[in-house]
């Protein structure tokens, strides 16, 4: 049976506060570039050490990075083809590409 009283976490007949868009899908965004569009989320790291396609170099564990993937693949494929980027690196893309191994 419910308490009878209210809740004081929002006053009554005040508006809900708006939704915040960028945190309930995970910060992820498309962007469109001149190699196709790719769906983007900024990370705050993890415990794993990835290897930067962009400059080759690791992106150490618990670094704040970009994790990228093509937004015309279906859902398997998009999962193994994601790529970590430093942040940096990821936003230098355009004025210089992936370096190779």
């Amino acid at each position: 049976m419910p308490s009878g009283r209210r809740s004081n976490k929002r006053p009554y007949g005040a508006q809900p506060a708006p939704i915040d868009v960028d945190r309930a899908t995970g910060g992820r965004v498309t962007q469109s570039s001149s190699d196709g569009e790719w769906v983007v989320q900024r990370v705050r790291g993890g415990a794993r050490e990835y290897r930067c396609p962009g400059c080759d170099q690791v992106v150490p564990t618990g670094t704040a990075h970009v994790v990228a993937w093509r937004a015309d693949a279906w859902f398997g494929e998009a999962v193994d083809d994601r790529r970590h980027w430093h942040s940096s690196c990821w936003d230098a893309r355009g004025r210089r590409g992936p370096t190779r191994r």
